[in-house]
């Protein structure tokens, strides 16, 4: 979808279908000639409640009329909502060049929910189908009285990194390897300057005594990649961020095998490495004036005659030794060397992102994701970009208690506490464990990277979750 400001009038813009949105107490700013708008409002068709769609002609042209609820409470989560509401209606309507006429008096987070709401619901992952959907919007105007080209562009650039995300996601783990999503990644560096791709293959990874990372693998025939993202933009300054990634591109337990119910979604399994990989690339592409290093450890987990297997001790890059008492607790044992290598590339701040525990899911559903971190300030920034970007957040605590649960019988750590409860915390105490006091945050997203409700993430699937949130952090991150 072609995304555009201007200052024309939208009857101006040669659009086929007029997005307009009326807030509680208000009538329309511009209506037509005639006054088809309100008079669609005073007959009780058109209302003013968040996402209440009404539609007529005037002029040549389609009128979506959409409320907008109160102006007060009216944010960019609600933008999203309403511009993914009045998407949905334009695409039934055939609509191909659809314009909002920006409400007056709103600030530049909402125009871009606006541009969000619209592209995030507009997607489809229609890759494998033979016939793909029809009536698919082509072109997007946000008119305004004033030039709001940036706030366009930059919500145009990270909603497009989101729904790629999404692709790499949905694809299948026999066509989405670790080589395919390391491919993948060089190919992102082809198309941006400042970008540097760097691959570790599997002897490498062995070579960096990264023996956590590498038991995971074992078990498959096909090889791990460490994947290394490095953007440096113009200006660059504040600290060096590290973002990392866990890109298990299939996880079927390994030994502990999980049941057959579910596990065809363990594809999703790599969310958290698509987001890192996309957040850079959105990163690259605004050329944003910001130091990060992306680390994504992508391997499968399967079981094997080569596999590790419960009660193997491998010994993780920085020298800890770990007790593999569960097999399927694996994204902490590449994560775990993940975060040692980027502490040993310089960075300053950490912000790992992973679907890694079920008990996430049981705790926080699919609205907010788990935020667990060793450091107060940090952890509030991260927090904020989460309400920023919409990508919400919820802090569960670490504690020395929670941190003797992932002690080891016969290693110093184990990947599986034998205590039940707090399994998610026990995989944050783990991680913690490979950070030590450097700030760094860890982003459980196992209830929001995949069949999670929004109303501008249509249908099952992949949803991106963290790429807005990671943009956002990188572009305040300054000090």
């Amino acid at each position: 979808m072609d995304v555009e400001a201007t200052t024309a009038g939208p009857l101006d813009t040669g659009a086929d279908t007029i997005v307009v949105g009326v807030f509680d107490g208000e009538q329309v700013a511009h209506d037509v000639p005639g006054g088809a708008l309100g008079a669609l409002l005073d007959s009780g068709e058109a209302r003013t409640k968040l996402s209440h769609l009404a539609v007529t002609h005037a002029e040549g042209r389609r009128f979506i009329l959409v409320g907008l609820g109160s102006r007060e409470q009216f944010d960019a989560e609600r933008a999203r909502k309403a511009a993914a509401a009045a998407h949905g209606r334009s695409r039934e309507l055939d609509a191909r060049i659809l314009c909002w006429e920006v409400p007056h008096h709103v600030d530049d987070a909402i125009v871009a929910g606006l541009v969000e709401g619209t592209i995030l619901h507009a997607y489809r992952f229609d890759r494998y189908k033979r016939d793909s959907e029809d009536g698919a919007v082509e072109r997007l105007l946000l008119s305004a009285h004033h030039d709001l080209s940036w706030p366009v562009g930059v919500a145009a650039v990270v909603a497009e990194a989101q729904n790629r995300a999404r692709d790499l996601a949905n694809t299948p783990a026999n066509d989405l390897t670790p080589e395919g999503l390391s491919a993948y990644a060089r190919g992102l560096a082809e198309r941006y300057e400042r970008l540097n791709v760097t691959v570790l293959d599997e002897s490498q990874i062995s070579a960096a005594g990264m023996g956590a990372f590498a038991a995971v693998a074992q078990g498959s025939e096909q090889p791990p990649r460490l994947i290394r993202l490095d953007f440096e933009g113009p200006e660059a300054d504040g600290p060096r961020l590290g973002f990392i990634g866990k890109a298990v591109t299939f996880d079927s337990g390994g030994i502990s095998l999980k049941t057959a119910a579910k596990m065809h979604e363990m594809k999703f399994d790599m969310a958290g490495g698509a987001a890192v990989i996309e957040a850079i690339a959105a990163l690259a592409e605004l050329d944003a004036p910001v130091r990060v290093v992306g680390v994504v450890g992508a391997t499968e987990n399967l079981p094997s005659g080569t596999a590790v297997k419960p009660g193997d001790i491998v010994t993780a890059r920085d020298g800890t030794t770990i007790e593999v008492n569960n097999t399927d607790a694996e994204g902490r044992l590449v994560l775990a060397d993940c975060i040692s290598y980027a502490l040993s590339e310089g960075c300053e701040r950490l912000v790992d992102v992973a679907t890694l525990t079920g008990g996430v899911v049981g705790a926080l559903g699919s609205v907010y994701a788990g935020l667990m971190a060793n450091d107060d300030d940090w952890a509030a920034r991260v927090e904020a970009s989460g309400r920023r970007s919409g990508e919400l957040l919820w802090r569960l605590p670490l504690h020395p208690d929670y941190a003797e649960m992932v002690k080891g019988r016969y290693a110093q750590l184990t990947n599986l506490t034998d205590r039940r409860g707090a399994s998610t915390i026990a995989g944050g105490e783990f991680l913690h464990h490979f950070a030590g006091s450097t700030p760094w945050a860890h982003l459980d997203i196992a209830g929001t990277a995949f069949d999670a409700h929004r109303p501008y993430i249509t249908g099952k699937g992949a949803t991106g979750f963290g790429v807005r949130l990671l943009v956002d952090l990188a572009r305040g991150s300054g000090s």
